[in-house]
């Protein structure tokens, strides 16, 4: 990777990938964006062009070989993208030469590659075009079977558009995920620049990914990025679409609804903490989120709450039995309850789901309980972007989170689920919820792990569950066995 000093960038505007990027696409210069199908790369082009006009008035060339114009200007309008507006105004212009493509026989040399470039330029000198997107030329270039007529003619196209001074970018098709670049083989050595969508299924969920292979001459950032296709943003990178620094942070202490647990803590936790609380079932975690949530409404303090292991019903009779009524603290307006199976949809949704309603409603505080319910839809990889983006994106609007995690598996080791081991790095606070035996009986205790920046309670303390809510009592002088997974273990299975 060179330091990319001396290439000045054009920025795609498409969500998150200027970041991977380090600034957008080098101008003047073409690159290929290489995928599989439904991997995006229509979408691509379609948004390297549309952003390009909305966000820096850069006119663009749509060059398809594939679909007719009229249905991309129908896709274009559900995502929000006014391409027909941008024709009238001469921003955006089509070059169809899809009718051409289909009429074709597989036959080498049979297409005029000098009257397709002729036609983009007359359509960039015509509005002043900045950028052009080509998209797929890989359908012409699957006709050819000489591989070296292919780069000839991808050079020749490649040339052309640096020589017209635009920044484009050209699209092609590829059939494996993970066993070269493009369908050819040769496509990736012609041009300066090369990107890889990826829409890949492991344990029957798809995720997909872009990696930025190469920016010949300019700094990127290496390795695989998730991202979703989002009805109303189109592409959205995770996470870097939301990493920012946070500006400073803060020195000022919020109740967690519990003073026993308030006095472990050091009093309280910082305004801006990510708070970790992990237990097994029955330990007080759905008890201690509600509580959370409900001495923000106290406080006059708005927070959203989301539960992935209830409906919105069992929440409120949980919360009805430690004498907080629910319905009450949603009508004060201040209380906005999400309560969604995680099978009804993908970790980049949900992400997306809470991303809009923290920007929208502005809250102090936000509960996830638990995040160990995302690990039935998606892999460990996809886990692990999705808590990055979640703390970036909480600091960032300075919100007091508390998140929790259920241990995984029945085994002694299983003391944290592995979303919990995911968070640690990031948590700023680390509570740890359990099962023990002591004095012949179990019992529930309690211990605070880390507190950065402020002291805390080292002891493992006695934990009551009543229906005022829970109690934190005086420090295990004993504790005999710890219980993995909220279930008993008789000493001689340790």
């Amino acid at each position: 990777m060179s330091d990319g000093a001396a290439l000045d960038r054009v920025p795609t505007g498409i969500s998150g990938f200027d970041l991977v990027a380090l600034g957008g696409l080098p101008a003047g210069r073409c690159t290929l964006v290489s995928g599989s199908t439904g991997s995006g790369k229509t979408l691509f082009a379609i948004e390297f062009l549309a952003r390009g006009v909305d966000r820096f008035d850069d006119p663009g060339v749509y060059v398809t070989f594939e679909e007719s114009p009229a249905d991309l200007r129908r896709n274009a309008a559900a995502m929000g993208f006014p391409i027909e507006r941008w024709e009238r105004e001469g921003k955006w212009i089509f070059v169809d030469a899809s009718a051409e493509i289909a009429g074709e026989t597989t036959t080498v040399g049979v297409y005029n590659f000098a009257a397709i470039t002729a036609r983009i330029d007359a359509a960039v000198r015509q509005i002043g075009a900045r950028r052009v997107s080509l998209d797929s030329v890989g359908s012409i270039f699957t006709r050819f079977p000489d591989v070296a007529m292919v780069r000839y003619e991808l050079h020749r196209i490649a040339t052309a558009m640096e020589g017209l001074g635009v920044t484009s970018v050209l699209t092609a098709e590829r059939t494996v995920e993970y066993d070269g670049v493009s369908r050819l083989g040769v496509e990736e050595f012609v041009l300066n620049n090369v990107i890889i969508l990826r829409n890949v299924l492991s344990n029957e969920r798809r995720r997909r990914t872009v990696e930025i292979i190469k920016l010949r001459g300019a700094a990127h950032r290496t390795g695989e990025w998730l991202f979703t296709i989002d009805e109303r943003e189109g592409i959205v990178v995770i996470p870097l679409a939301f990493v920012a620094p946070r500006a400073t942070a803060s020195a000022e202490r919020v109740s967690s609804g519990n003073p026993g647990l308030d006095t472990l803590c050091g009093g309280g936790f910082y305004k801006d903490a990510v708070v970790l609380l992990t237990g097994p079932t029955g330990t007080g975690k759905t008890l201690t989120s509600l509580k959370f949530a409900a001495e923000a409404v106290r406080s006059g303090e708005s927070c959203l709450l989301y539960t992935f292991d209830e409906n919105h019903d069992q929440l409120a009779r949980n919360a009805a039995g430690w004498g907080l009524d629910l319905a009450a603290m949603e009508a004060s307006g201040l209380l906005h309850v999400s309560a969604d199976y995680p099978e009804m949809a993908s970790l980049e949704v949900h992400f997306l789901n809470v991303r809009r309603a923290i920007e929208e409603i502005r809250p102090s505080r936000l509960v996830i309980d638990t995040l160990s319910a995302l690990e039935r839809i998606a892999t460990s990889r996809a886990l692990l972007d999705f808590v990055i983006a979640l703390g970036s994106l909480l600091r960032r609007h300075n919100v007091t989170a508390l998140l929790t995690a259920a241990p995984s598996g029945y085994r002694p080791t299983a003391v944290s689920s592995a979303i919990a081991v995911e968070l640690g790095s990031l948590a700023d606070v680390t509570i740890m919820l359990r099962y023990v035996e002591a004095e012949g009986q179990i019992q529930r205790a309690i211990a605070v792990l880390q507190t950065r920046g402020s002291a805390h309670d080292n002891a493992i303390r006695m934990v009551d569950i009543d229906a005022d809510g829970m109690h934190i009592g005086e420090p295990l002088s004993v504790v005999s066995h710890v219980i993995p997974g909220g279930h008993y273990v008789p000493p001689t299975q340790q």
